[in-house]
C-alpha cells in the first residue's frame, strides 16, 4: 500500500506527561500564518531577510550576533571572493571545521557562486578525509585550527587542491612542497575585485555534496540540489500544515553539526523561517543547559543520544527551559523511558523525524499530537510522510506488499538527491523510478504510520552517526592475527547501538581485544572504532557463503521489538 501525508489536525492533551503552557511563543496555527519568503535557492535566504528585516540577528556564536544584513553582505563577499580564486559552477569546496557564522558565510557563498558545498566531518582520520576531498575533486577547502591540523598531512597527496583558507590564522604562505597555496580569511575575502552577480541558480542544481559512508566500506557523495532544503516545508506549508510552527519569532539551537543533513538542513529551515539560529561550535550539555535560557531558545534539534546526555548533566532538573516550544528528534530510534523523562523535565512538545542523507533528510514525521498518549502504539512509529512525501513497502522481487507487512521501505520525495557523485552504479542500485530505497525493514500501518523493524543493510547507528560495518571490517582484515571479521550493532540504553568486532584470528595468532581496537582507531573516526571485540573460531555462513550477521545479532537483541 502506497502512502500520501496528509493535512494533520492540532490540538494536544498529554496523558503520562506533563507540558508547560506559559510560554512565550504564539501558537503553532498562528505561526504557520507568517508571510514567508519565497526562496527557491539557497542564497535567497540571506537576501530576502535582509531586504525584510537587516537588523535582526540571523545567527548568534558565542558572544558575536550576525545581523540578517551583514549575513548578506557577507554571502555577497564570499561569492565575490570564491570567483576571483577561480572557483566556477560546479567546483566543489570544502569546509572542515565546527560550526560558526564562518561556516554560512562559506554555505551562502557557495550557493551564490554556483559553487557545491562539501560539510566535512573534523572527527574523522586525516586518511578518510584524503579519500574524500580527492573523491570530491575540491579546489577550495576552509579550515579552523582543528581543519589545518588534519589538512596539512595529506595535502601532497591532493593534487586537485588549489587553496587552503585558514579561518582562524593569520599571514599568508605558500605551501612549498605542495603548490597549494594558503591564506587567512580575511585575506582570501579581500583579493575580491568587488561585488560579483549572483549566479543565475535553478532549484534543480547540485548545491551540497554531503558524503555518507557505504557498504563497500567507501563513503558516497550524496549530491543534493536547493530543491532539497525547500521541498518539505513548501509542501507543508501549501497544505495548511503549520508542522512545529517555525516563523521569524523563533529562536533555533543549532546542536546537530552542519556536516550531517540533519544539521544542515534544520539550520537552513530556521534561517529560511527567519528564525534566530544559536550556533553550537560542538555539542556539550553544559553548553545546551547555558544556551536555551540565555537566548530564550524556543526550537532545537537532538538525537536521542544528545537528550540523554542533557539529562543526565548535573544541574539539568533545575534549568530553565519556560522558552523551549518543541523538541524534534531524530537519528535512532527513542527509548520509551528516555521520551517519557525527557517530556517531564523539557516539558515542551516533541515532534520525530526520519529520512536519509538521499532523501534530503525528513521525509516522515510523528507529530506532537501523536505523543499525546504515551502508551500508544503510535510511538513505536517514525511517523508518517509529509504532503510531497510518498512511501512504499516492497518485498525482495520488488512487489508492493500490504499494511502490517514487513519489507524494504522505500521513499519518493520532491526533496530526493540528485544522486551519488561519481557513482553512475551505486545510484541506479539506491535510486530507481525515483524512489530512494532505504535499506530498512519495516510495515506501513492501516493509517499510513511507518514502522521500522530492522536493516536491509549492514548499518550501526552510533549516536546518530551512521557506521558501515565494511569499512570497519576492512581495517581489522588488515591486522596481520586477523583471518575474518564481522562488525555488528548491539543495543546501547544510551547511545542507542554500540560497534561490536566478532573476530576471528588466523592459526597461531595472538592478539587480545585492546590491540585491535588500538589498531582501528589509527585508521578510523573514533565513533567507527568497535568498543568491544569478542572472539570465535568461525563465523557463521550461508550456503553461498555470506556471513549470517542475523545470527551474530541475535543474541544481543534478544526480546527487544525493534532490532535497531
Amino acid at each position: 500500500m502506497e502512502y500520501k501525508g496528509a493535512r494533520e489536525t492540532r490540538g494536544i492533551e498529554l496523558r503520562g506527561a506533563s507540558v508547560r503552557t506559559d510560554r512565550r511563543r504564539p501558537d503553532p496555527t498562528e505561526c504557520a500564518m507568517s508571510t514567508p519568503i519565497d526562496a527557491s535557492v539557497l542564497h535567497d535566504v540571506p537576501r530576502l531577510w535582509a531586504a525584510r528585516r537587516p537588523a535582526a540577528a540571523a545567527l548568534t556564536c558565542e558572544d558575536r550576533v550576525t545581523t540578517w544584513d551583514d549575513l548578506a553582505r557577507a554571502t555577497e563577499r564570499m561569492a565575490a571572493a570564491l570567483a576571483a580564486a577561480g572557483v566556477r559552477p560546479g567546483t566543489r569546496v570544502a569546509w572542515l571545521g565546527k560550526d560558526s557564522e564562518r561556516a554560512y558565510e562559506v554555505v551562502f557563498g557557495c550557493a551564490r557562486a554556483g559553487a557545491v558545498l562539501m560539510g566535512l566531518n573534523w572527527r574523522l582520520t586525516p586518511s578518510e578525509l584524503q579519500f574524500i576531498l580527492a573523491d570530491g575533486r575540491a579546489e577550495v577547502c576552509f579550515v579552523d585550527a582543528l581543519g589545518t591540523s588534519l589538512v596539512a598531512p595529506i595535502r601532497e597527496a591532493l593534487p586537485d587542491l588549489r587553496v587552503v583558507v585558514e579561518v582562524d590564522a593569520g599571514g599568508a604562505e605558500t605551501g612549498a612542497a605542495s603548490g597549494t597555496e594558503t591564506v587567512d580569511y580575511a585575506a582570501f575575502l579581500a583579493a575580491a575585485p568587488g561585488p560579483a552577480p549572483a549566479h543565475a541558480a535553478s532549484p534543480e542544481d547540485v548545491v551540497v555534496q554531503m558524503y555518507t559512508s557505504g557498504t563497500t566500506g567507501r563513503p558516497k557523495g550524496v549530491m543534493l540540489a536547493h530543491r532539497s532544503f525547500f521541498a518539505v516545508v513548501r509542501s507543508m506549508r501549501a497544505a495548511g500544515d503549520g508542522w512545529i510552527g517555525f516563523d521569524e519569532h523563533d529562536v533555533s539551537l543549532c546542536a546537530l553539526p552542519t556536516f550531517h543533513i540533519g544539521g544542515l538542513w534544520w539550520a537552513i529551515t530556521g534561517l529560511a523561517a527567519g528564525a534566530t539560529n544559536v550556533l553550537v561550535p560542538a555539542f556539550t550539555a553544559g553548553a545546551v543547559l547555558e544556551l536555551v535560557p540565555r537566548h530564550g531558545v524556543t526550537k532545537t534539534c537532538l538525537v536521542p543520544a544528545m537528550m540523554q546526555v542533557v539529562l543526565a548533566e548535573p544541574g539539568c532538573e533545575a534549568a530553565a527551559f519556560a522558552t523551549l516550544d518543541c523538541i524534534v528528534y531524530g537519528g535512532s530510534p527513542i527509548p520509551r523511558t528516555l521520551l517519557e523523562r525527557a517530556l517531564d523535565v523539557f516539558g515542551c512538545r516533541f515532534a520525530q523525524i526520519y529520512g536519509l542523507t538521499e532523501t534530503g533528510n525528513t521525509a516522515v514525521c510523528l507529530r506532537p499530537e501523536d505523543h499525546a498518549d504515551l502508551a500508544s502504539e503510535r510511538l513505536l512509529a517514525a511517523g508518517r510522510p509529509y504532503p510531497c512525501v510518498r512511501l512504499k513497502v516492497i518485498d525482495a522481487e520488488g512487489r508492493e506488499l500490504p499494511p502490517r507487512a514487513v519489507g524494504e521501505i522505500c521513499i519518493r520525495s520532491d526533496a530526493n538527491m540528485v544522486g551519488y557523485a561519481n557513482r553512475p552504479e551505486a545510484t541506479a542500485e539506491t535510486l530507481r523510478d525515483g524512489w530512494v530505497h532505504t535499506g530498512d525493514a519495516g510495515f506501513l500501518d492501516e493509517d499510513g504510520y511507518v514502522f521500522i523493524r530492522d536493516r536491509v543493510k549492514d548499518m550501526v547507528i552510533y549516536a546518530g552517526e551512521n557506521v558501515y560495518p565494511a569499512e570497519i571490517e576492512s581495517v581489522l582484515c588488515a591486522h596481520p592475527a586477523v583471518a575474518e571479521a564481522a562488525v555488528i550493532g548491539v543495543p546501547d540504553e544510551r547511545w542507542g547501538e554500540l560497534v561490536k568486532a566478532i573476530v576471528v584470528k588466523r592459526p597461531g595468532a595472538d592478539v587480545r581485544a585492546r590491540e585491535l581496537i588500538a589498531w582501528c582507531r589509527h585508521d578510523l573516526a573514533d565513533f567507527k572504532v568497535p568498543k568491544s571485540v569478542d572472539f570465535v573460531d568461525a563465523l557463521p555462513r550461508t550456503p553461498s557463503g555470506k556471513i549470517q550477521k542475523a545470527k551474530l545479532r541475535a543474541p544481543y537483541w534478544e526480546g527487544r521489538e525493534r532490532q535497531v
